[in-house]
C-alpha cells in the first residue's frame, strides 16, 4: 500500500470520513458551548453591572388607582423613605379604571429595566377569576418583589341611616331587599368581594355601585347619594373621626389596632369572616434579578423604619415585607382562593 488515500480500501475510507466529521461536530460544539458559557457570564455581568449603576435616574411606580385613594397613599408612604437611600426620586404615576386592570396593563407592557414598577393591590388576584379575559398574564408578565402590607376592610354607613350596629344593620337590609346600596373602588375590587360575601352569609341582598376609586366612592357615601361603602381603614377612617362616615365593623378576626373601638364582622353575628386586602410590589416580567433583590431590600428597610411602621399601625395596615419566592406563591394561591369565592357566591364584574 502507499500514502495515496485513493490505494486504501472503500471501508477504511468511509471510516476516516466519518472520524473527521465527529472531530469537526465535538469541536463546533466545544465552540458552542464555549460561546454559550462566555454568553452566560457576559449576561451576569451585565446584570451585575445594570444593579450597581440602578438606579441612574428617577424610578416610575405605577398605583392602578386615583390619587388619594388607599394604594396611592401607602405607596407615597413607602416610595418618600426609599427615594432617600436610592438616591433617585420615585414618581407616583397614576393611572386609576377597570378596578386596577389599566395600570396593570400598562406595567405589564413597560421595559423590563428596573425603572417601571407596579405596586397592585386586593383586585390584582381577583381579576383573573371574575373577568374572563385579561389583556395581561397576572403570574407571567411580572416578576415579584415583595408583599408590601395587608389590610382589612371597613363597612361603613352614612350617619343618617339608622342602623347604629352591624346586626341592625343586617335587619335593616334584610327587610329592604335590593334597596340599599354600597360603593367600593370599583368592580372585582377587595371591597366589592368582601361585600357580596358579607351580603351572601348574612342573608340579605344590596345593590353594588363601583366607582374608579376609593376617593370618589367615599364621597358618594359622604355625600349620602349611597347609602354605604366597603373600602380599607387607611381611607375610610378619617371620614369616620371626623363624624362624615359611621363604621359598622372591620373584616379582620380581631379588632384592629388601629381602631380597636369598631367591631368585627365575626364578632357581630358572622362567625369565622375574615377579609384582608394585599398590597403588592412588582416589577415587568425579565427585570434583571440583582435590580429585583436591590428594590425588595430597600422595601424592606423601609418597612422596617420606625415611622413607616407607626404610620401603616394607625392606618390599620401591618407591613410584610416577604421574599420575591413567598410573594410568587402568595399570588397563586390568592388567585386560586379568590377564583373559587366568585365562583361559590356567583359575584358577577359589574
Amino acid at each position: 500500500m502507499t500514502g495515496n488515500d485513493c490505494s486504501l480500501p472503500d471501508a477504511v475510507r468511509a471510516e476516516s470520513a466519518r472520524s473527521s466529521a465527529r472531530t469537526l461536530r465535538l469541536g463546533a460544539m466545544h465552540c458552542a458551548w464555549r460561546f454559550s458559557a462566555l454568553g452566560l457570564l457576559l449576561g451576569a455581568v451585565t446584570a451585575a453591572a445594570q444593579a450597581q449603576s440602578w438606579p441612574a435616574k428617577p424610578v416610575r411606580i405605577i398605583v392602578p388607582s386615583t390619587p388619594g385613594g388607599t394604594v396611592d397613599t401607602l405607596t407615597r408612604v413607602l416610595s418618600n423613605r426609599m427615594t432617600e437611600s436610592l438616591g433617585q426620586p420615585i414618581v407616583i404615576d397614576n393611572r386609576a379604571g377597570s378596578a386596577g386592570i389599566t395600570g396593570t396593563e400598562l406595567a405589564a407592557r413597560a421595559p423590563a429595566d428596573g425603572y417601571t414598577l407596579l405596586m397592585a393591590w386586593g383586585s390584582h388576584v381577583i381579576n383573573p377569576g371574575l373577568h374572563g379575559k385579561l389583556p395581561y398574564d397576572t403570574l407571567r408578565d411580572f416578576a415579584p418583589i415583595t408583599q408590601v402590607a395587608v389590610q382589612p376592610l371597613m363597612i361603613m354607613v352614612h350617619p343618617s341611616l339608622p342602623a347604629k350596629t352591624l346586626k341592625e344593620f343586617i335587619a335593616f337590609a334584610r327587610a329592604r331587599p335590593g334597596r340599599i346600596n354600597y360603593s367600593t373602588a370599583g368592580s372585582g375590587s377587595g371591597g366589592h368581594l368582601a361585600g357580596e360575601l358579607f351580603a351572601v352569609q348574612a342573608g340579605f341582598k344590596w345593590t353594588h355601585i363601583p366607582y374608579k376609586g376609593i376617593q370618589p366612592a367615599m364621597a358618594d357615601a359622604i355625600g349620602g347619594h349611597v347609602d354605604a361603602s366597603v373600602g380599607t381603614m387607611i381611607s375610610g377612617l378619617p371620614h369616620v373621626r371626623a363624624g362624615k362616615l359611621r363604621a359598622l365593623a372591620v373584616t379582620s378576626l380581631q379588632r384592629s389596632g388601629g381602631a380597636p373601638e369598631i367591631a368585627t364582622v365575626a364578632e357581630s353575628g358572622l362567625p369565622g369572616f375574615e377579609v384582608y386586602t394585599s398590597y403588592y410590589l412588582l416589577a415587568p416580567a425579565g427585570t434583571a434579578r440583582p435590580v429585583i433583590d436591590r428594590m425588595h431590600g430597600e422595601a424592606v428597610k423601609a418597612l422596617a423604619h420606625p415611622e413607616v411602621r407607626e404610620r401603616l399601625a394607625r392606618d390599620g395596615a401591618e407591613g410584610i415585607g416577604n421574599t420575591p419566592e413567598q410573594l410568587q406563591a402568595h399570588l397563586v394561591a390568592e388567585i386560586a382562593r379568590w377564583t373559587r369565592v366568585i365562583q361559590q357566591a356567583g359575584v358577577r364584574a359589574d
